[in-house]
């Protein structure tokens, strides 16, 4: 192992979070969409949002501007571990499988972009569940972070911190999977055309592309995912909408229709796309640090 494998972990977890700042209210906005409608709960039936904007408007009229950063905290937390475990074990397997860059295809990064995605978004599933809650409750919920993280646990135990972790890792499997091969697929062979070189422009181009494939890939699971985390269980594990992720989907297909597995495209694409472009070329800069 190199001595310098520790740079991707630290340089990952800090694109991250630098990413995650700079696109909170759309990710926000992504989740309001996507947890109105529901038919078996009454808190959320109500369609109070057209779109993403409309959404924005809204939450700064009836909740102040400070609630489109409700669920911050925990988001950073989210992303200084599951963005640091991912980009981390991410090249850590592809240098385990192969030797340089030039070697590797796409089946190969999309293996370790998989195995990576899940990793680390297992073990970072207690902040998911955290800044869904926050964002979708916005200036109603109480007592901060830590206050929400201890009521989860009084009432819902270990279970309603790790609630929604099989779609989560596979959501994550599915976006890593997708996007940070086509980044380097992408990357690799702009550079190879001869047209670019590895500039900034490269990184940018490569980026708008993963994006909107991932957000292409993992809408569907990531509506599923936004609506079992917020809902609400008992300490015996009952839950009061959906019996499981099976019956999730399907309520959600049989009673809002198939594009309803849409909700919050937009918003989500228009911050996987930003987010990306901030995320990778944060990261290519940082890769330039000699230390």
């Amino acid at each position: 192992m190199s001595s310098a494998n520790w740079k991707p972990f630290i340089f990952g977890g800090l694109a991250s979070v630098t990413a995650e700042c700079g696109t909170f209210p759309i990710d926000l906005t992504k989740t309001r969409l996507q947890v109105q409608g529901q038919v078996c709960d009454s808190k959320y039936r109500e369609i109070r949002y057209r779109g993403m904007v409309h959404a924005l408007v809204r939450i700064c009229k009836e909740e102040g501007l400070r609630a489109l950063y409700s669920g911050i905290a925990p988001a950073m937390l989210r992303q200084a571990s599951y963005g640091t475990i991912k980009i981390g074990t991410y090249q850590s397997f592809k240098r385990l499988l192969v030797d340089s860059p030039e070697d590797e295809t796409l089946i190969t990064n999309m293996l370790c972009g998989v195995l990576s995605g899940v990793i680390s978004s297992s073990i970072a599933n207690p902040t998911d569940v955290l800044k869904i809650r926050m964002q979708a409750q916005g200036s109603v919920i109480q007592g901060g972070m830590m206050g929400n993280f201890l009521s989860i646990y009084q009432q819902e135990g270990t279970r309603g911190l790790w609630k929604g972790v099989s779609l989560t890792a596979q959501r994550a499997a599915i976006v890593v999977g997708v996007e940070l091969p086509v980044y380097d697929l992408t990357k690799k062979h702009l550079i190879l055309s001869g047209y670019m070189g590895d500039t900034v422009y490269t990184h940018f181009l490569s980026s708008f592309v993963c994006g909107l494939a991932g957000a292409l890939a993992s809408n569907p699971i990531d509506v599923v995912r936004t609506r079992m985390m917020n809902q609400k269980a008992v300490l015996d594990g009952t839950c009061v909408g959906y019996k499981g992720t099976i019956d999730c989907l399907l309520q959600t297909w049989r009673s809002e229709g198939f594009l309803a597995l849409y909700k919050g495209f937009f918003p989500n694409w228009l911050r996987l796309g930003p987010w990306n472009i901030i995320f990778f070329i944060t990261y290519e800069q940082l890769k330039k640090i000699d230390v």
